[in-house]
């Protein structure tokens, strides 16, 4: 199972079709151009049922084997939504909007999808019914949970699931994969820390967030270096630093901190929780201060079904030529895909993307090369796991 040839004959179509969608990117659930243009493609090719508005704005479609003896049923997904950052590439097709960005590769995982889908529906070469899920909100807004608790796997029968994610660094052409946890959960905290303001000349009227803040974000770099399991991979960053005053010679009465914590495990992501908000109560106490923290959950840990991670593992070795990693090092990065794998059995996998500009950044491109293998790997994974009758 090679690169299918129909791949690259389809291919400057499918190119046409990111392109456009690199040029109109649209953020979150509001992806109201592009999931009218995937619904209408979808039509175009002759989809046996194409549904709009799961989890907002997503779109389902079903394609019908050619017989369907055993009642399997395979999805396949796909997200829509590109970033709000301004694109910073020469391309004749860069972004029309101004601050929005396709920097993840969203607009060719969709079109590898919809060029999947175009196949399928030509060929029906399968037992059973594909799935393909065009999917908003993945960039921090739980898309893929969104079109779960819209009945995303019973209303369509979903018994396995798999998806993609373009990579930089990997060769075009090459995939990596791993059973179990491939990307981290991703979680947000907010600590407020109280103290009493005062002119910055007689600090001794006063409790000086400021230094309590500061002393919070060198206890937190304890919590992974002397709580943690040395053996588990964990990160807690403070990104921001916000106080209630911006002038030279004012103490401020509060300090925000905001920051992300990441964790492989649910044991670990549990044990980070408890001790964010008990270092920075307690440090802040110790200084005369008090802090209030708010900890939310994001998105779990990705975790690959170990019996799925075989059958993507054999598709992208035979769509490869042996070019794939089976034990590919794990992100702490996060992908909402994880939902819809805590719901059904499924994987997965890394798609090379070259030696590109990093993911999320301005001048990230998606190399065009990798759509065959994509493509490829999609409908091989339909026609693998439900072989015609």
């Amino acid at each position: 199972m090679p690169i299918k040839n129909r791949f690259s004959e389809l291919l400057p179509e499918i190119v046409a079709w990111r392109h456009d969608f690199h040029a109109h990117p649209e953020l979150l659930y509001e992806v109201h151009r592009t999931a009218g243009r995937v619904a209408t493609l979808l039509h175009e090719f002759g989809c046996d049922e194409v549904v709009e508005g799961i989890g907002e704005t997503g779109v389902v479609a079903l394609i019908r084997g050619r017989s369907d003896t055993k009642g399997r049923v395979i999805g396949l997904r796909a997200d829509m939504d590109a970033l709000p950052i301004e694109e910073q590439t020469d391309l004749a097709y860069r972004s029309t909007v101004p601050g929005k960005m396709h920097a993840c590769g969203h607009d060719g995982h969709t079109s590898m999808l919809l060029g999947a889908a175009k196949y399928l529906c030509e060929t029906r070469n399968f037992d059973g019914t594909a799935v393909v899920v065009f999917q908003p909100a993945e960039e921090g807004g739980g898309g893929a949970r969104a079109m779960v608790r819209d009945g995303l796997m019973e209303r369509f029968g979903i018994q396995e699931i798999y998806g993609l994610h373009n990579m930089p660094g990997i060769p075009v052409g090459s995939f990596g994969i791993r059973k179990g946890a491939i990307m981290a959960a991703a979680d947000q905290f907010d600590i407020e820390v109280h103290g009493k303001g005062g002119h910055a000349a007689m600090p001794q009227h006063c409790v000086d967030p400021v230094v309590v803040a500061a002393h919070i974000v060198l206890a937190l770099q304890t919590i992974v270096s002397r709580n943690a399991d040395p053996l588990k991979s964990a990160v807690v960053s403070v990104c921001t630093v916000k106080t209630s005053s911006e002038a030279h010679n004012v103490i401020p009465a509060r300090v925000l901190l905001r920051g992300t914590a990441r964790t492989m495990d649910a044991e670990l992501q549990a044990q980070i929780e408890a001790r964010v908000t008990e270092v920075a109560e307690a440090t802040a106490h110790v200084y005369g201060a008090h802090a209030e923290v708010t900890y939310r959950r994001g998105y779990p840990v990705t975790v690959n079904d170990a019996g799925a991670v075989d059958h993507a593992l054999a598709v992208a070795e035979a769509v490869s030529g042996g070019r794939v990693d089976p034990d590919t090092a794990p992100l702490m990065g996060a992908e909402d895909f994880s939902f819809m794998l805590n719901e059904r059995p499924g994987a997965y996998i890394f798609l090379g993307n070259g030696d590109t500009a990093a993911l999320h950044h301005p001048a990230y491109v998606f190399d065009d090369h990798a759509i065959p293998y994509g493509a490829s790997w999609l409908a091989g994974m339909v026609e693998a796991r439900m072989p015609a009758a």
